[in-house]
Formats: structure tokens, C-alpha cells, sequence
């Protein structure tokens, strides 16, 4: 019997695939359905009102449980949350399923796991043949220290639920992913100033590119990685121009080597004046913000957008085989150490999708079943696995040495591999 940690994508997927290798095991969710963060009613969420897909639809979903024709290219949180509502009765996960359960803790027993959960207040604990972790890597926000003392709201990405929030306020967001220019987007029509501070330059990309999907444009032919690095690069300036033109800093590091900013009205306002650019934050006094450049101005509410941190809080670090920012781990998948520990979804690739997720839950269901009949493939990765942990399928590009970049892989080196291992263990 296995345990597996989360109802969201990655828990759906590895619960979809132990149950088609005839694997039993036992589900746990701390909200009372599946879905994960995509349930914006899930307390532990950190969804917001207007949040949708940054990947297009078809770049993103299971393969073999396609998103009905009329959801929209770029869905919006609740077509996804009942997507997997979807999934989940479609393949019948719900029944190995226990909800509102936390898991307390996970522990080595002899070569078993006990996971220990609470339900209504109280306490059980069970051993398991494995444990497969997918409990998500956007739990934990980063707060990071900022200099001074501020006399308004202060909140994290996570806080923010509805546009209302910006209602009439001299508004400043820290930070320029993709969920700060959402969140941009949506002050602009509620606030009464939105500034965006930026400490270092970004890539954008537009949502759609001649009536298509940016995301599923090209890919029929192969580039060397640094001519196609320069060359989509070129075609996005010639389409929006340089984030420079805009009041943004420019990247000073290749395309593709930090994850793109997938929004087609950020710049818009930008080029408008609705969103003011700032620099990096030098100090705070009171209401008034000064900035690296000099400048500065007053507000009623910063909002960190600032990513999350790698968390889990039920195993201790030293268990996961932790070096710096993440687990160093083969494929950023199998323990290489244990046999019977594995972190789903711990990954970032662009383009990846979901799909790429669930050839992941494929590959370990499938070394679960060969490991168990003594198949030599197994054997084999087991080995590569104690020594190729912490390898990075990079792809040969220059990842920026960033937390959240600690997991990112190069899509198509990292599905190759997969492929490869799994082809093994038919």
C-alpha cells in the first residue's frame, strides 16, 4: 500500500497511474475536494478572483482527458477546478481519496514509511510501502526583508483574493512575475496609482500571436539552442519591443534562461501610464517608499509579489536529500537513497504542462511494478538514480541561479529522458 500527499494535478496524475498498474493506495488532501490550489474555495489556496492559465489549454492538459472545446484557450480558475473534478470522477480517485486530512508527518520505519495525519482534531498514524509526495511547491510565501519601516498595508500575492483589495489606494507591487502583472492588471481599474517595482529585466511574451497561442507556435523544426534563444528573442521585439521601451529594465541574460512573464496587458498599461515602473526599494518611511534610482512616492498598500518557497513541513529536510534551495534528487523525482520516496511535481519547465507531470506519475508507477517483480530495468534505475542525483537535464542553457529556478529542467531534454526510462521498464 502507498501513500499519496495531494489532490491537486500532480496528486490526480500519480493516483491516476498507481491505479493503472494495479498499485493500491490511500490519498490525502487537506481541502475537502480535489483540485489543489486551482480551488479558489480551497482555504489553503493561493488562487485570486481573476486568475487563468498562463499555457494554453492544449499545451497544458492530460493528454488522454482533454478540456472540452468550448473552455476557453486560456481558462479561467474555476473551468480548472472543474476539470479535475472531471478527472477525478472519470477515473474514480475520489473513493482513494481522504479529505480534510493533514499529514502531521512522515517518517523512515525500517524500509516502510508512517505517514501520521489529523482528521476533526484527532490523531492516526499508518505504515505505507511508499510514499509519494505531490503536495505542491506554491504553499509558502517568500517574504522577503525590505529595508525600513512601512506605515500602510503590507501583504504577500498569496493575501489577495479580489481587485477590490486596490480599491482607491496608492498601490505598489513588488516583483514582476507573472501573478505581479496579473495582480498589476487588476489594480488598474480599481486604484487610484499603480506602481510596479522591478529589480531585474524579464522577457514577455504575448498570449496570442497571429490568432494562435503563443505557447503553441513553432516546435516543428529543431534550432541549436543559442539560435533559437536570438532568434525568438528577435520576433518578440519585433512584435512588442523591448521591456525597456516600456520604463522596464531589459534582461541581461538569454531568453529562455529565466521563466517569461506570459501577459499581453501589462505593457499595455505600461505604454499607457495606467501602471508607473519603479526601481528596486531603498527604504521606507512612513507611507513614503525611496527607491534604488532616488525616487519616491507614497502608498496606501505594498503587495509582495515575491514566489514561494520549496516546503514540506511533515518531513524533515534531511530526509529529502536537501542541498540548497531543493532536494537533489535523479530526474527531480527519485530519492537516492530510498527506494520508496518519491517528490511528484517537484519541477518547472516551460511548457511542460500537465501531461509532462503525468508522464512523471508514469515512469514511477511503472518502476513501482518492475521494482516488485525483480525486473532488471528497475535495478538499473536504481543505480542511475544513487548516481546521477542532482544532475540537471538544463539543456545546456545558463539557468539564473535563482530559488525558484532550482527546479526548473529543459522541457524537451527532461520528457526525453522520461521517455527513455519508461520505454525501459515496459
Amino acid at each position: 500500500m502507498y501513500a499519496v500527499i495531494g489532490a491537486g494535478p500532480m496528486g490526480l496524475a500519480t493516483a491516476r497511474n498507481l491505479g493503472k498498474q494495479g498499485l493500491p493506495f490511500v490519498g490525502y488532501e487537506l481541502n475537502s475536494d480535489v483540485g489543489g490550489l486551482w480551488d479558489i474555495e480551497n482555504p489553503h489556496s493561493t488562487m485570486y478572483m481573476t486568475a487563468h492559465l498562463i499555457s494554453s489549454k492544449r499545451m497544458t492538459e492530460f493528454h488522454e482527458f482533454p478540456m472540452d472545446e468550448g473552455v476557453a484557450t486560456y481558462p479561467h480558475h474555476a473551468e480548472l477546478k472543474r476539470y479535475f473534478q472531471d478527472y477525478a470522477r472519470h477515473f474514480g480517485l475520489y473513493q482513494h481519496y481522504q479529505f480534510d486530512t493533514r499529514v502531521v508527518s512522515v517518517t523512515p520505519e525500517g524500509e516502510r514509511w508512517r505517514v501520521t495525519v489529523e482528521k476533526d482534531g484527532g490523531q492516526t498514524s499508518r505504515c505505507f510501502d511508499g510514499v509519494l509526495i505531490a503536495s505542491g511547491t506554491l504553499h509558502t510565501p517568500n517574504r522577503p526583508t525590505l529595508p525600513g519601516r512601512f506605515a500602510g498595508e503590507l501583504l504577500h500575492a498569496c493575501d489577495y483574493r479580489d481587485p477590490v483589495l486596490f480599491k482607491d489606494k496608492r498601490v505598489l507591487i513588488v516583483g514582476c512575475g507573472n501573478s505581479a502583472c496579473d495582480m498589476a492588471v487588476d489594480a488598474v481599474h480599481q486604484a487610484k496609482s499603480v506602481d510596479l517595482s522591478v529589480r531585474r529585466g524579464y522577457y514577455f511574451l504575448p498570449k496570442f500571436i497571429g490568432g494562435r497561442p503563443s505557447d503553441a507556435i513553432g516546435g516543428k523544426f529543431k534550432l541549436p539552442r543559442r539560435l533559437k534563444q536570438r532568434l525568438d528573442a528577435w520576433l518578440i521585439r519585433m512584435i512588442i519591443g523591448r521591456p525597456s521601451d516600456y520604463g522596464l529594465p531589459d534582461p541581461d541574460y538569454l531568453m529562455y534562461e529565466s521563466h517569461p512573464v506570459v501577459n499581453s496587458l501589462v505593457l499595455h498599461h505600461l505604454g499607457h501610464g495606467d501602471i508607473s515602473p519603479r526601481s528596486d526599494i531603498a527604504d521606507m518611511r512612513g507611507r513614503t517608499v525611496i527607491f534604488s534610482d532616488g525616487a519616491r512616492a507614497e502608498y496606501d498598500l505594498i503587495l509582495l509579489a515575491t514566489g514561494y518557497k520549496l516546503d514540506y513541513p511533515f518531513i524533515d529536510r534531511a530526509l529529502l536529500n536537501w542541498r540548497g534551495d531543493a532536494p537533489s534528487l535523479y530526474l527531480n523525482l527519485f530519492h537516492p537513497h530510498y527506494d520508496n520516496l518519491f517528490m511528484m511535481g517537484m519541477i518547472e519547465a516551460a511548457g511542460l504542462g500537465w501531461e509532462g507531470r503525468n508522464e512523471q506519475a508514469e515512469l514511477v508507477a511503472l518502476y513501482l511494478k518492475r521494482r516488485a517483480e525483480g525486473h532488471p530495468a528497475a535495478r538499473e534505475l536504481a543505480r542511475l538514480k544513487l548516481e546521477q542525483a542532482g544532475q540537471s537535464l538544463d539543456g545546456g542553457y545558463h539557468y539564473l541561479k535563482l530559488s525558484r529556478m532550482a527546479y526548473y529542467v529543459h522541457k524537451d531534454s527532461y520528457r526525453a529522458e522520461l521517455a527513455k526510462r519508461r520505454q525501459a521498464l515496459q
